[in-house]
């Protein structure tokens, strides 16, 4: 179940190829939706990319530290 939850929507003007908007109309697809959601990802990739680059050295710092030392508490696990 998808919460509900009231936004701001803005009216943009954009240019998208003409078989794609005949496709998505043909398939009932809400295109305003549909771009809304491409646009949510496209932000979310981008923010976890610029978040492992600002991180990169903590990550691979980590990453050694445990190439020479094994995991923390390796000795407890269970698998």
């Amino acid at each position: 179940m998808q919460s509900i939850r009231k936004t701001q929507r803005t009216s943009v003007n954009t240019s998208i190829d003409a078989a794609l908007i005949n496709d998505a109309k043909a398939l009932g697809i809400n295109i305003s939706r549909a771009a809304e959601a491409g646009i949510a990802k496209a932000i979310a990739v981008e923010r976890t990319r610029r978040w492992q680059e600002e991180n990169k050295q903590a990550i691979e710092s980590s990453n050694e530290y445990v190439r020479r030392n094994g995991l923390p508490l390796a000795k407890y696990r269970l698998f």
